[in-house]
């Protein structure tokens, strides 16, 4: 069992033409599924990876339809705590190479009032975090503590920090809780350009290199059109290029990453501290390829929509 622990949204993503920049009509917005921790559990359940998700969704329609997403996926929602506060939104903007930024209306929303379960299905063997619940706060902490008691029961971790520098109140206090995370995760994924925020420098295989000598057995950077790069411990650093695909939107590209990088994994059963630092490098091959060709799927449609197993045999 792997269980995803984050928050649940709603993306508001621009849908049909584009008003002309004189013009005074606004963008037509589209209701999507979303929240990186979210698109992560969606995105196992397509893949057939048994997956149980973890947070506190709102018992408003937009909620309603967040857990339904998850229980057609085939995703166990027993974990999931109810709230009749509203779901969080975020509005997307689709720039003109598909990648996408955000604004967040997070104030008073269900997910951020997240509070630590007592225990997790014991079948669990993966814990994956990320994105706006580790910094939207009281549930940061929450999530922070489950991160840290799972990992002391030897859990495998792994964790997207998925920056939001839109949500950071203090950059230094975000920067220096990421670097308290590190020794409790065994897999560290992260964009490039989360990587250049965290470090302030642009040296980001540098910084992986780092990150993996002081905690987590792999670390690997998402490179966009460029594809990803895996850095281990035990020195393998291994390049696989990106799937060529006519780009609609990125929404949900690197929460894919993270389904597939975990499937994978636990198809290798790698889904240890041990099992992942033993891995050969065509291991980390077939893996990375399994994840590119994953991503590539959900670049090519609109909003977060992962690929299922059969479109990936």
């Amino acid at each position: 069992m792997i269980v995803v622990a984050g928050e649940a949204l709603i993306d508001l993503v621009p849908h049909g033409p584009t008003p002309a920049a004189t013009s005074a009509q606004l963008p037509a917005l589209a209701p999507r599924r979303g929240g990186g921790p979210y698109n992560t559990a969606l995105a196992l359940g397509r893949l057939g990876s048994p997956t149980t998700f973890c947070s506190r969704v709102s018992t408003d329609g937009f909620g309603a339809a967040l857990i339904d997403g998850l229980q057609a996926a085939g995703v166990d929602t027993t974990l999931v705590q109810r709230g009749p506060e509203p779901t969080t939104l975020a509005v997307a903007e689709i720039n003109a190479d598909g990648s996408a930024g955000y604004v967040f209306y997070v104030d008073g929303t269900a997910d951020r009032l997240f509070q630590l379960p007592d225990a997790l299905p014991p079948a669990t063997t993966a814990l994956s975090l990320g994105t706006c619940s580790l910094v939207l706060e009281p549930g940061a902490t929450a999530y922070e503590q489950l991160l840290q008691r799972e990992a002391a029961h030897g859990v495998f971790t792994t964790l997207d920090p998925n920056v939001r520098p839109g949500l950071i109140a203090d950059p230094a206090a975000y920067r220096a809780r990421f670097h308290r995370w590190l020794p409790h995760l065994n897999l560290l994924k992260l964009s490039v350009e989360d990587a250049s925020w965290l470090t302030g420098s642009s040296d980001t295989a540098h910084a992986a290199r780092t990150w993996a000598a002081s905690g987590p057995s792999a670390v690997v950077l998402t490179h966009g059109a460029d594809g990803l790069t895996v850095y281990t411990q035990a020195g393998i650093e291994l390049h696989v290029p990106a799937v060529a695909v006519d780009v609609v939107d990125t929404i949900g590209a690197g929460d894919t990453v993270n389904a597939a990088l975990l499937h994978r994994l636990a198809e290798h059963d790698a889904l240890s501290a041990t099992a992942l630092a033993d891995l050969a490098p065509d291991v980390w091959r077939d893996i990375l390829s399994f994840a590119a060709r994953a991503s590539a799927l959900t670049c090519s449609r609109t909003g977060a929509e992962p690929p299922f197993a059969t479109e990936l045999s």
